[in-house]
């Protein structure tokens, strides 16, 4: 069978509730979607984008998917590892873009087999929990929003901070007081502390059972990671931002720099190398979240079938569609008291516009 047709289609889906990160403030998602056709049928992947973390701007993605891949027409779409090569060769960077081609190619691989794609990578699980986030905000905004999303039966939450460690602790203190028993707390500060700061943070939030803490301090200095983590008695200590590539895994694993990893399939250019990532954790022993950027559920759920698929995944944090107006792919994976759970059709479960 050979590629008949490639199809790039830029959608902006505004978020339901703008939030805020150390970094940055957000009201609108921008992805791009690629369609890759072969003998009637279609895979389709979704770019997410983030100057911030992967360094793309979505006009920059889909100008580029556009004059690039239609140079991949005739070509064997179940030669998935050399086109990838081919393409990565091509446009280097492009993290987004390789995610959304390697999931168009498993989409249809999952498709043409005619087998959910969870199922094809592994099938370890049939659920998995997820994290759903709060932005930074105030402490009555939080623990606001904290109610709305326990009562419809959300366990887990993720907390941004980063900006104000006497703040961040506030917030948390304010969420253990409230709800002593009935939640589990992450807290992601999204680079903004320093080490010394992020050492205090540990020791000033001994008794708040915080689950984990990801990214504390600048993702250009991994190093600094290792310091917290090996301060830390308590509390994981989870690389997001600083791992970016299969390189990046060796190096944080090789040195002992973390206790966990977070694995997007944006930052890491597509569930083959997702995979490739898990399989240096697992050999080290480190466990693994799968994360995301603010995507369309069709790239959630390439992240739901890669997370459902490995034993050494242990976390998730797929929250990044529940917030979305006009997905187009809305409806292709099932968020129900706190779990995620995957459509029973043939690969990512997504027929298209």
């Amino acid at each position: 069978m050979k590629i008949d047709a490639v199809e790039v289609i830029p959608v902006t889906m505004m978020l339901k509730e703008p939030y805020t990160v150390a970094y940055d403030s957000f009201d609108r998602a921008e992805n791009v979607f690629v369609r890759i056709e072969t003998g009637g049928l279609n895979g389709w992947g979704c770019a997410a984008p983030d100057p911030h973390v992967t360094g793309e701007y979505p006009q920059a993605i889909r100008q580029t998917a556009e004059a690039i891949l239609p140079a991949f027409l005739k070509k064997d779409p179940f030669r998935r590892s050399l086109i990838m090569k081919q393409l990565k060769k091509e446009t280097p960077g492009a993290f987004s873009l390789w995610a959304a081609v390697d999931m168009a190619l498993w989409d249809l691989t999952g498709k043409r087999a005619g087998l959910p794609l969870w199922k094809l990578l592994g099938g370890y699980r049939e659920r998995i929990r997820t994290s759903v986030t709060i932005g930074i905000c105030s402490v009555e905004e939080t623990l606001r929003e904290a109610r709305e999303l326990i009562s419809s039966g959300v366990s887990v939450l993720k907390i941004k901070g980063g900006t104000s460690l006497e703040e961040d602790l506030e917030r948390l203190r304010a969420l253990r007081r409230d709800f002593p028993d009935s939640l589990q707390i992450r807290f992601d500060a999204n680079q903004g502390y320093s080490v010394d700061e992020a050492l205090r943070f540990l020791d000033l939030s001994k008794d708040l059972e915080i689950e984990l803490i990801e990214q504390p301090t600048p993702k250009g200095k991994p190093e600094q990671l290792g310091v917290v983590s090996r301060a830390s008695s308590n509390i994981p200590v989870m690389a997001d931002e600083s791992l970016v590539s299969l390189m990046d895994a060796f190096h944080l694993v090789k040195k002992g720099l973390v206790d966990l990893m977070n694995i997007k399939l944006m930052k890491v250019g597509g569930i083959s190398e997702a995979v490739q990532v898990d399989g240096v954790a697992r050999a080290a022993g480190v466990e693994v979240m799968v994360g995301c950027m603010d995507e369309s559920a069709l790239g959630i759920s390439a992240g739901l079938h890669f997370a459902l698929s490995r034993p050494n995944i242990r976390y998730a944090d797929l929250d990044g569609h529940l917030g979305l107006k006009d997905d187009p792919a809305s409806g292709i994976i099932c968020f129900r008291k706190g779990y995620l759970y995957p459509g029973s059709s043939p690969g990512l479960g997504w027929k298209g516009f």
